[in-house]
């Protein structure tokens, strides 16, 4: 295949106006090159929303959390310590 991505060949109608932007904002110099971009852009943009998304249903811990379980670590080392120590 080598450096060469697959594509697709197909006939679509695109409003002239939006294909004007298109090429306008994503400074492309063919037609072919703005669609290409502008779906890329928003495949992107799909992939943000997606991920933002999953946050709400992810677990980080808070402050609180990790400071008493910083507190367990130093407690656990001075223990540690200790019975090395007395040993």
């Amino acid at each position: 295949m080598g450096d060469k991505l697959e594509s697709m060949k197909t006939t679509i109608d695109i409003p002239d106006d939006l294909l004007a932007d298109a090429m306008r904002f994503t400074g492309a110099k063919t037609k072919r090159e703005a669609v290409v971009k502008a779906m890329e852009v928003y495949n992107r943009t799909q992939l943000v929303k997606e991920v933002v998304a999953s946050f709400g249903t992810l677990h980080f811990a808070s402050n609180d959390e990790i400071e008493a379980g910083d507190l367990e670590e130093i407690a656990r080392r001075e223990q540690q310590a200790l019975s090395h120590s007395s040993k």
